[in-house]
C-alpha cells in the first residue's frame, strides 16, 4: 500500500502539507530519551516482543486483515487449564502485557494477547468501521481459530471498554472479566466535554513527539514518576508516528479516538453476569478529552478514586482492588505487587 498516496487522497493539499511538516518534525526533534530514537513502519516490523508473534489472517468488512498476537503457553506439567485473553490500550501494544504474560505463564496459565486491528504489528485499514463490537468480534474469531472456547478476558485503559463489550456480546464464553483502569468508567461526552471531528483528531495526532508522549505518561501513568525501563514504550509509540507510515497511524488513531468517544460501555454495566475484577490505581486522572471541557467540568474527570467504586456497585459480581498510591499503569508500575494482586483475584474464580 502506497502510504503517500492515502494521504493525497484523503486530505486537502493545506492538510497534508501540515501533516507532513508535522511528521517531519517528529522526525527532527526527536526523543526526548535518544537523539538517534529509532522510527518504525506502520507495522512495528523491526520493534521485537518478548514472546513470538504469530498471525491470524482474515476478512472483515470486505477487506484482507492481519491481527497479530502473542498465544504463549504454561510449561508442560504445569497448566492450570485456564486462558487469559489479554487487550491493550489506546497508546499500549500486545507487548507492553510482558511483565503480565510471564507472571500468567509462571502461574500455569495460556496467555493470548492480540494486537487490534489498527494498533501496532496489526493492519491499519484506510477505511474501516471502528466499533467495539468490531473489535469484540475479531477477537472471537481468533479465539474460535484458537478453538479456545471459554476464557477469562482482561483489558487494561481503552481494552477494559473492549473487554467489557467482548463479556457483553459472549457471555457463555467470558468466565470471568478483568479490568485495569479501563477507561469508560464514566461518559465524557454526557459529563460536558465537546466533540472532536476525526479531522481535528488526525491534526492532534500528527503533532505527537516523543517529548510530548513522554510528559503525558510520566504525569498519568506513573504519579510523576520514571524509570528508564518506561522509555521502551516512549519510543515505541513515537517511532510509529516518525517512521513512514506515519500519517496511515495518525489517521488510525484518530479514528479509533473517535470509537472510544462515541461508543460508552458504562451504561451496561448493570448486564454484566460473569465475575468481574477491577484493579485501580487511584491515582489515574485519564478522561479523554479533558482537556477540551470547560473548566468545571474538568475537575470532576478522571477521578479514579471515585470512580473504581462506582464501577464495583454498578457491576453485579465486582471484586474491586485499589492501588492508591498508583496511576494508570499499575502493572507497570509495581509488578509484583499488582500480579499478586491478580493472581489471587483470578484464583477467587
Amino acid at each position: 500500500m502506497d502510504h503517500r498516496r492515502f494521504s493525497q487522497r484523503h486530505f486537502t493539499p493545506t492538510l497534508l502539507a501540515s501533516g507532513i511538516s508535522s511528521i517531519v518534525a517528529v522526525g527532527a526533534i526527536g526523543s526526548a530519551i535518544a537523539e538517534d530514537a529509532p522510527e518504525y513502519d506502520g507495522e512495528l516490523s523491526s520493534f521485537e516482543y518478548a514472546y513470538p508473534v504469530e498471525r491470524f489472517n482474515f476478512s472483515s468488512q470486505g477487506q484482507d486483515m492481519q491481527m497479530a498476537f502473542l498465544d504463549v503457553k504454561p510449561e508442560e506439567g504445569s497448566a492450570n487449564g485456564r486462558t487469559v485473553v489479554l487487550m491493550h490500550g489506546k497508546n499500549f501494544c500486545a507487548g507492553t502485557w510482558e511483565g503480565t504474560i510471564e507472571a500468567l505463564h509462571d502461574a500455569g496459565y495460556r496467555v493470548v494477547a492480540p494486537d487490534q486491528v489498527g494498533f501496532c504489528k496489526s493492519t491499519k485499514p484506510e477505511h474501516y468501521q471502528f466499533s467495539f463490537h468490531q473489535l469484540a468480534a475479531n477477537t472471537q474469531a481468533l479465539l474460535e481459530d484458537l478453538e479456545l472456547e471459554e476464557v477469562t478476558v482482561m483489558g487494561h485503559s481503552m481494552g477494559g471498554m473492549l473487554a467489557t463489550r467482548f463479556a457483553l456480546m459472549y457471555p457463555e464464553q467470558t468466565e470471568q472479566l478483568v479490568m485495569v483502569n479501563p477507561i469508560g468508567l464514566e461518559d465524557w461526552k454526557a459529563l460536558g466535554v465537546p466533540y472532536q471531528s476525526i479531522d481535528e483528531g488526525y491534526q492532534a495526532e500528527l503533532e505527537k513527539t516523543a517529548e510530548g508522549i513522554r510528559a503525558y505518561q510520566e504525569s498519568t501513568y506513573y504519579v510523576d514518576t520514571w524509570e528508564p525501563e518506561y522509555d521502551r514504550w516512549v519510543e515505541m509509540l513515537a517511532g510509529m508516528y516518525a517512521g513512514e507510515d506515519g500519517d496511515l497511524v495518525a489517521w488510525n488513531q484518530a479514528l479509533t479516538s473517535d470509537m472510544v468517544f462515541t461508543q460508552p460501555v458504562v451504561h451496561e454495566f448493570d448486564q454484566l453476569q460473569m465475575p468481574t475484577l477491577l484493579l485501580i490505581g487511584e491515582k489515574d486522572n485519564t478522561a479523554i478529552g479533558k482537556e477540551r471541557a470547560p473548566e468545571e467540568v474538568q475537575k470532576n474527570l478522571g477521578r479514579y478514586d471515585v470512580l473504581g467504586e462506582q464501577a464495583v456497585e454498578a457491576i453485579p459480581q465486582a471484586t474491586l482492588v485499589e492501588f492508591p498510591e498508583l496511576g494508570h499503569s499499575p502493572q507497570i508500575q509495581e509488578p509484583e505487587r499488582f500480579h499478586e494482586a491478580l493472581l489471587k483475584g483470578l484464583e477467587s474464580q
